[in-house]
């Protein structure tokens, strides 16, 4: 992020400030998951802020996630002859590992056997990040009818209205999958914002998450002490998201094991971020056990 970008978003973000009281916490429909997270259950609560980068890479795509207690994972997902097929590159495409086979369908039957939730006992929505790595409109458009079809599991919106279920997607990739997404009267999934999107008047209905780069906007990678000047700006962004009922992710955070990735993740954590991105699942669970109880 330019000197200029940042200036003129501070000036935006600040007067939106300037406009009521900071909101301390979690967004309304964030903490009735935190909430929900805390009923009984035959094992741990889930991780709340535990978001899997690249989920697919695991040895399990999706069980591997959730056998960490992890409540967001990330697909990456191609538009090929009519097909959402699941890679990181196009090189790695398998016509075996499609979006249904290695998300929806194991979902599908974990809430069934689970009495209507991913986690049972808790009443937490597991987020599923899906990136579109093709062009966003035909792939956004096939996959909102693969998502009708399992419409019984995922959140929707209408009218300005959520309703909330077990599972709720959320776009990111390609940005050309916004305006079929608006153009919908009903959806099964809702947008990942940028931080230009932060304070522009669109609904946390249709942008429930803010995803960045953390490293457009900090320089920091956590040796030393975050300068103050980035630690402000990092908390006007989280509590300016949390006013409008967003939550904030921040993707290419320092993710080697030691001592700096551990002060990005407590930094994360004191800022209130909501998500934490990792393609470490026990060094996560570990830490967020730990520190985020």
């Amino acid at each position: 992020m330019s000197a200029y970008s940042r200036r003129r978003a501070v000036a935006t973000l600040s007067a939106a400030v300037a406009g009521g009281a900071l909101a301390g916490g979690l967004p309304a429909y964030a903490q009735a998951a935190e909430r929900g997270a805390g009923g009984r259950g035959r094992g741990p609560a889930p991780l709340k802020r535990a978001h899997a980068h690249n989920d697919y890479l695991h040895e399990r795509p999706l069980l591997d996630a959730l056998d960490h207690g992890f409540a967001s994972v990330e697909s990456d997902i191609w538009l090929v002859d009519g097909q959402l097929l699941v890679a990181h590159d196009e090189a790695q495409l398998d016509p075996a590992r499609t979006l249904q086979a290695l998300y929806l369908d194991p979902l599908a039957r974990r809430i069934r056997a689970n009495g209507g939730r991913v986690y049972q006992g808790h009443q937490l929505t597991l987020q599923l990040l899906i990136d579109l790595k093709t062009a966003g409109d035909p792939t956004y458009r096939a996959l909102s009818e693969v998502l009708r079809g399992y419409g019984s599991i995922f959140s929707s919106a209408t009218g300005g209205k959520v309703r909330r279920r077990a599972v709720t997607a959320v776009i990111s990739g390609d940005r050309g999958a916004r305006a079929p997404m608006e153009a919908e009267k009903l959806r099964y999934a809702f947008y990942d914002g940028r931080h230009d999107d932060i304070n522009s008047g669109v609904p946390a209905s249709f942008i429930p998450l803010i995803s960045g780069n953390w490293n457009s906007s900090f320089t920091w990678q956590g040796t030393g002490t975050m300068p103050a000047a980035e630690r402000n700006w990092l908390n006007l962004i989280v509590h300016t998201a949390h006013r409008q009922g967003q939550t904030i992710r921040f993707w290419a955070t320092p993710d080697a094991a030691g001592e700096a990735r551990d002060n990005i993740w407590r930094t994360l954590l004191d800022a209130n971020v909501d998500w934490i991105n990792t393609d470490d699942l026990a060094g996560l669970q570990t830490f967020l056990r730990k520190h985020d109880a």
